[in-house]
């Protein structure tokens, strides 16, 4: 007895998707890396006006207006979001202005983008030294090492603070008031 055959040209399903299911496949992996680079790839040219704004942001920072760095980094992003450049710059005024959290925020904002950015590692590093975990500063020197060698720039100006110390530890047991005495 003969098979009756059906689908497209005589062929059965299971034909069919043996014979186009790898092109299939190819396909949607060309797609898939080509849209997930094309995602995570960032402009190399500043827009001018974000460019300029940067420029002032590095001024102010520069002369010790940390707040005016930190408008103008904030108005670079709005400008071109998703500049991984520009989100480390922001990342270093908030660090200065002593709002490590938020920093860490910007460090890590920059790692989702680039996991292998040295500057993000190097500044994460840095504001977790500030807040007082030195092991994961730790950690964060041992990854840039491993990236660039213990003579890269970046580690050897993470490994500097590290060997400093913690200059400030904040934390809830260092904010609270000593207990008053009953006597």
């Amino acid at each position: 007895m003969r098979r009756a055959r059906g689908g497209i040209d005589g062929m059965t399903p299971r034909e069919f998707l043996m014979r186009f299911a790898p092109a299939g496949i190819a396909l949607s992996l060309v797609f898939g890396l080509t849209a997930s680079a094309s995602w995570s790839s960032e402009p190399q040219v500043l827009d001018p006006r974000a460019g300029t704004l940067v420029a002032e942001g590095r001024t102010a920072l520069g002369t010790g207006d940390v707040e005016g760095a930190v408008d103008a980094f904030e108005a670079a992003l709005a400008i071109q979001p998703g500049s991984t450049a520009i989100t480390l710059e922001l990342a270093e005024a908030t660090r200065r202005q002593g709002l490590q959290g938020k920093a860490l925020h910007y460090y890590r904002e920059a790692l989702e983008r680039d996991p292998r950015n040295v500057a993000a590692i190097s500044g994460e590093g840095a504001a977790l030294l500030e807040k007082g975990a030195v092991e994961k500063a730790k950690r964060n020197l041992a990854r840039i090492e491993s990236l660039c060698g213990a003579t890269c720039p970046e580690a050897q100006s993470l490994a500097a603070l590290i060997a400093r110390g913690p200059e400030r530890v904040a934390s809830a047991e260092a904010a609270k008031p000593a207990p008053a005495s009953a006597n």
